[in-house]
């Protein structure tokens, strides 16, 4: 292994002083868009964090990640146990928390019902959508108040009704705001009449989704205990595994180290598994988003 660690060493320290000299140096070539490559590893860096905070929590988990897998193949002396504790630090809040994503979306879908209901009661007594918009901006749910502000923003800039619209619709990215978002798009174009009783009638159904997902929600605590106890058992014995260096001796040659790859891609597999039982499945959008070609304005439910 030490020859190996050696041999690692002096190619990161040459393609270190190459990457120097190229930002001292610069180059000749003039600045082009961003490579494919420099896009994905800028997006994993960034993650689809919505604010600062969630992304600066994001690559903390990355800097943890490889400062600890680097520090479990130094001290273990296994390059494969490193490459596991390296992946497993962000897949655990994954497992852990399957949960917090079923929560987040209703009350997601809680805040939509809201925002809806104050827009129905604000075009009800006279105002314009475009106004009624840019009146609940300031007071949307606080889990939705970036979008609404956003969408708020759009048309007093000058956007389009549909394009705003549209944008906000991508940027909540859920099935049942598009069932709000498409009646706005639609008055947004003939002015029809009833807007108001139509966006009342949406929020009601809304509310009984919500309710619904709640009960439902609250039937899957078992799935998701039996994830967090397994995951919670096999960190203990990973610690374990640390802390006594015999016990992961029969995995020092390279055989060893295919099968503990192996038993940590099966375990994976099942913990995907049992935590995909503990969530509802995803319906598919309503509204195709911008980036999709339109064959339809709408897709069917």
């Amino acid at each position: 292994m030490i020859p190996l660690i050696a041999v690692g060493g002096a190619v990161l320290s040459m393609t270190g002083i190459i990457i120097g000299l190229f930002g001292i140096i610069g180059t000749t070539r003039p600045p082009g868009p961003p490579s494919a490559l420099r896009r994905a590893i800028v997006g994993f860096w960034r993650g689809h964090g919505r604010n600062s905070l969630e992304r600066r929590a994001r690559q903390t988990t990355i800097v943890v990640a490889l400062v600890a897998g680097a520090g479990t193949w130094l001290v273990t002396g296994l390059p494969a146990a490193g490459l596991i504790v390296g992946l497993g630090i962000p897949g655990l809040p994954w497992l852990l928390f399957a949960g917090s994503a079923e929560k987040r979306a209703i009350n997601k879908l809680s805040a939509v019902e809201q925002w809806t209901r104050r827009i129905a009661d604000i075009v009800s007594n006279g105002l314009g959508l475009q106004a009624a918009i840019v009146t609940t901006a300031n007071t949307a749910p606080g889990i939705i108040e970036e979008e609404a502000r956003g969408l708020a923003a759009g048309l007093q800039a000058g956007l389009s009704a549909e394009a705003a619209l549209r944008r906000f619709a991508d940027e909540i990215d859920d099935y049942t705001c598009d069932q709000v978002v498409a009646p706005l798009i639609l008055h947004a174009a003939d002015r029809g009449e009833g807007l108001a009783s139509v966006l009342t009638d949406i929020s009601r159904s809304i509310a009984a989704e919500i309710e619904m997902r709640s009960t439902i929600n609250a039937k899957r605590a078992g799935p998701r205990f039996a994830v967090r106890f397994l995951t919670g058992m096999t960190v203990a014995l990973i610690v374990f595994g640390l802390l006594n260096p015999d016990y992961l001796t029969p995995y020092a040659s390279v055989l060893g180290q295919l099968v503990l790859i192996s038993l940590a891609a099966l375990y994976t597999l099942l913990m995907v598994w049992a935590r995909s039982l503990s969530l509802p499945d995803r319906r598919a959008r309503l509204l195709l988003p911008e980036d999709t070609p339109r064959r339809r304005e709408f897709v069917a439910p």
